[in-house]
């Protein structure tokens, strides 16, 4: 998925002390290109995917009241070409639709035990991001055409994830970003891909100087029959639980993140869990850094609604495996090594290198893995970020022998080219 930043860049309309008006907007674009095909079509594809985002968004003081906010956006989105790799767009979609639909209300410094805006509480139509965003970061996928007759259409822009934002919000956040803090939330996705879940849930985290630990409770309220498989269908009362934890745990310059859940479901038990430690090398040339992650989803895990967290890798890993190939964040096991320089202020190289293993089951699929990508993101100006990008995808199998990449288990190039222009 897009390594850009996807919230709309604002050019302020007007300002003075108590109230800011924005307008939003973010244009991006992208060539891409894979020499192999995952959906039972040979000959690879070619395509072409866009958007854009555009809207209001401000604030306005209340006299000692708190802060009223909120914001308002359209997003138009569009592929053309063959489609994506893996079938889920063929080249037709086009589609304009509310993304952004919220209002909100901050504290100040009306609860000082609280902090500052130690209350936070929203509804309508906004991301809902949790911790890492390991289980819940926006309402991905942004599927099209291609699947269920053209049923599941949000749009086209599989692979930039022009729709990130939940129908339907209510969100509580009490004790602002330190020390002991938690919220209350409830979200409704309209995301036919997603069976139009309900969930509700709780955090409870506590953040000081060397990080944040954090415990998340998820209770499934609903899905919609119509567009749930048999195991969307257990998401209806399913309890998640987890803990995890963020930081830099005193240590200069390094950086450590891990999350253990699980999910009670009728069909039974099922976890997942990460471990990943970093380090930058500030004091070297280009400020290299490497970081290494596993990862480890149990094979009937449910990966309700995580996605692009912080970069490539987070959590879709693997430009091909989690964009088209498999496998998608179920009954495997994934090692990650990632190492990124700045050579110029504007410019990133990064390497990203997967290892997947199937864990279960391997006679029905079997999706061993191995995958190495290679990128730059390069900030010509405040308005336009130029990112390309190479992978290089290796199956253990192909579609004829197991796996599901067709025409062989050679070494597949997909290669894309994605334009940003935020104002």
């Amino acid at each position: 998925m897009l390594t850009v930043n996807q919230a709309a860049s604002a050019y302020e309309l007007y300002a003075d002390d108590d109230t800011h008006l924005n307008a939003d907007m973010l244009a991006v674009f992208g060539l891409m290109n894979s020499r192999k095909n995952y959906d039972g079509t040979s000959g690879g594809s070619t395509w072409r995917e866009g958007f854009i985002k555009y809207g209001l968004s401000g604030d306005q003081g209340l006299a000692g009241a708190g802060t009223a906010y909120g914001a308002f956006s359209l997003v138009s989105s569009a592929t053309w070409g063959d489609g994506d790799a893996a079938g889920n767009t063929d080249g037709s979609e086009r589609t304009t639709k509310i993304e952004d639909a919220y209002l909100g209300w901050r504290s100040a410094d009306l609860f000082p035990l609280l902090g500052k805006d130690g209350v936070d509480v929203s509804f309508g139509r906004q991301v809902i991001k949790i911790g890492s965003g390991f289980l819940i970061n926006d309402d991905g996928p942004n599927l099209g055409n291609g699947p269920a007759d053209g049923a599941l259409d949000r749009g086209g822009a599989y692979y930039l994830a022009a729709r990130h934002a939940f129908d339907r919000t209510a969100v509580l956040k009490l004790g602002g970003q330190d020390g002991l803090h938690g919220s209350a939330f409830w979200l409704k996705s309209d995301n036919r891909a997603q069976a139009e879940t309900s969930l509700a849930g709780a955090t409870l985290d506590y953040t000081g100087a060397a990080g944040t630990l954090g415990l998340t409770y998820i209770h499934g309220l609903d899905v919609t029959d119509q567009w749930a498989s048999d195991f969307q269908q257990q998401r209806d009362g399913m309890d998640i639980y987890s803990i995890r934890g963020e930081g830099d745990a005193g240590i200069q310059n390094a950086s450590f993140a891990f999350e253990y859940a699980w999910q009670d479901k009728e069909a039974g038990a099922e976890k997942a869990w990460y471990a990943e430690a970093g380090y930058t090398f500030a004091d070297i040339a280009w400020s290299p850094s490497v970081t290494y992650r596993y990862t480890r989803y149990s094979g009937g895990w449910d990966s309700l609604f995580t996605g692009l967290s912080t970069g490539l890798g987070t959590w879709f890993q693997g430009e091909v495996a989690a964009n088209y190939a498999g496998p998608f964040n179920s009954n495997t096991g994934i090692h990650h090594i990632g190492l990124k320089a700045t050579p110029l202020e504007s410019v990133t190289v990064g390497a990203l290198y997967f290892d997947f293993s199937t864990l279960h089951d391997r006679r029905d699929l079997n999706l061993n893995a191995r995958e190495l990508d290679l990128y730059v993101d390069w900030a010509v100006n405040e308005h336009l970020i130029i990112s390309p990008l190479i992978g290089l995808y290796k199956p253990e199998k192909d579609s004829a022998t197991g796996g599901n990449q067709v025409g062989g288990n050679g070494t597949n190039v997909y290669s894309q080219l994605t334009v940003a222009v935020p104002f």
